[in-house]
């Protein structure tokens, strides 16, 4: 039955890695060499997935905010949703599998999954702006056909427009228009409704600062500049050189520093995304070229915060709550429960994870501290508002509107940032009036290369290391001797390294924190190269 798949794969896109992989947090991701029969198969798996759903399925070619010489692969399921987890087990099998042995494979899948392969399958691609994923582009691109399904080819786009497109083609556009345009347009109407009194409000002011990392961001921006009618004065920079160098969202967070390219403007809002424009972090200058950073905790709090506001104000009885990850900055989780008294969840870390969690509730704000994130509406507190809107409540008019700038299908750096505005103008606050909410604990962010990443496992979210075994007493015994300590280790869904995360009562203790922590781990885990150090 899968002759032909075998055939094309021996041919033009063999096997060419042994090295056993696996479907990660964000698929496959690695150097861009190494990613050819990869994406080949991710053609034929995606193919399969839907005929085994009848639905489009969407292609992602990207490795967000990696460094250039990567790329990656992550499919999206039809309602926008990362990859059920089922597939991502047939994805791992159908990508180890030798190129003699796709079409049983394949067979394999096609029996578990009871699909019908006369169904049609239609697969929705998109790619970031790495060199690479052109090429990367035609083995996926082969891959579908091998097995007789239509693309939908969208070019060079954000993932977020990807996994909209994909949402809208299988609801009947119910969600929104199902082109890259409809991405633009929806977005930026709902926007734009909301400054109808002006864009300058009290202390804050429509001018921001605007990090392409260099990207597909850059790009997206620019589309949406055409849109918003000159209600936000939005400067790019960071558009061409080099992906994620020095720039963007992740180098933001990690490093804590300004971006390079971006002028050093005192008090104004800087706006990072990354790669592919999923993830946003704000950063800003005080008078004195203080650098702070507003992360995704920072934004989880404010969009908590009104939609709790617009909630209360409009009557509506519907339960809000936060999901976080054991990234969180601990005194963001005492804000949302002392100050906002939202409720607060914490999942492991992956949008997938915070995700499903935050559909446990009737609004839920979900958001990892690299600024990945987004707010889902259950069908129910949707009906409950439309129903407040056509009883004439403004309030839940508002709230809808607030709504529609959300792109709920995905974290989405740019539909976040403009949610962040949408907040920031309704309570006219400047950068420096958000990030005085409260304070962040100290904290550092540290990798670690080790022989094998899977020899670390984890629980409770991530919080305790199960293995190796004693390794969590060392992180104990260390901790305990920092004000205020805190630190975790976890493996990562995208490199071949372990994270480690610290926060303590000063910088210098956090990064002191981090690299004792880290040591151990080298020391505990076989780390290999240099022993981790202090940064600077």
């Amino acid at each position: 039955m899968f002759t032909e798949a075998v055939r094309v794969a021996k041919e033009s896109h063999p096997k060419t890695v042994t090295k056993p992989v696996k479907y990660g947090t964000a698929g496959f991701r690695s150097r861009a060499e190494e990613l050819d029969f990869v994406m080949y198969r991710m053609g034929l798996l995606a193919a399969m997935r839907s005929r085994d759903t009848r639905a489009a399925i969407g292609v992602m070619i990207t490795a967000s905010h990696n460094p250039l010489p990567d790329n990656g692969v992550k499919l999206v399921d039809p309602q926008g949703e990362m990859l059920a987890p089922a597939w991502e087990a047939h994805a791992t099998t159908l990508v180890n599998a030798t190129d003699n042995g796709i079409a049983e494979a394949l067979e394999a899948i096609t029996s578990a999954a009871k699909i019908n392969t006369e169904n049609k399958a239609m697969v929705i691609v998109g790619r970031d702006t790495r060199p690479s994923s052109t090429s990367l582009r035609e083995a996926v691109l082969a891959g579908v056909a091998a097995v007789g399904g239509e693309v939908m080819d969208l070019g060079i786009i954000s993932t977020p427009v990807l996994h909209y497109v994909v949402t809208c083609h299988n609801d009947s556009g119910e969600y929104g228009e199902p082109t890259v345009e409809g991405y633009y347009k929806k977005i930026s109407q709902a926007f734009v409704s909301l400054r109808s009194h002006g864009s300058s409000s009290a202390n804050y002011e429509p001018v921001v600062l605007f990090d392409g990392a260099n990207g597909v961001g850059a790009l997206a921006m620019e589309e949406f500049m055409k849109h918003l009618q000159n209600t936000l004065k939005v400067t790019i920079y960071n558009k061409e050189g080099i992906l994620n160098h020095m720039c963007g969202a992740d180098f933001v967070k990690v490093q804590q520093k300004w971006p390079e390219g971006v002028p050093q403007t005192i008090n104004v809002r800087c706006v990072s995304v990354d790669g592919d424009a999923d993830r946003v972090i704000y950063s800003f200058l005080d008078t004195n070229k203080g650098f702070h950073m507003l992360d995704g905790d920072k934004i989880a709090t404010l969009v908590a915060g009104y939609l709790k506001e617009l909630l209360q104000k409009s009557g509506l009885a519907l339960k809000l709550g936060l999901v976080q990850t054991a990234y969180a900055n601990g005194a963001s989780t005492a804000y949302i429960n002392d100050q906002l008294g939202v409720p607060v969840a914490c999942a492991k870390t992956g949008v997938k994870h915070l995700h499903h969690m935050a559909q446990e509730f009737d609004i839920g704000v979900y958001f990892e501290a690299n600024g990945h994130g987004t707010v889902i509406v259950s069908s129910t507190a949707r009906q409950t508002i439309k129903a407040a809107v056509q009883a004439k409540n403004q309030d839940a008019e508002r709230l809808a509107k607030v709504l529609d700038v959300i792109n709920e299908t995905v974290g989405d750096a740019i539909s976040d940032m403009l949610l962040v505005e949408t907040v920031l103008h309704a309570r006219g606050w400047s950068v420096l009036d958000w990030n005085t909410a409260y304070t962040d604990l100290p904290n550092r962010q540290m990798k670690v290369m080790v022989a094998d990443r899977a020899v670390i496992t984890t629980t409770d979210a991530e919080r305790v290391c199960v293995t190796p075994e004693g390794l969590q007493n060392t992180i104990n015994k260390i901790v305990s001797s920092f004000p205020k300590g805190r630190s975790f280790v976890r493996p990562s869904g995208t490199e071949d390294v372990v994270r480690v995360y610290a926060e303590a009562s000063t910088q210098e203790e956090a990064d002191n924190l981090a690299v004792q922590v880290a040591c151990a781990v080298y020391e505990q885990a076989g780390g290999v190269g240099d022993k981790p150090k202090g940064p600077g």
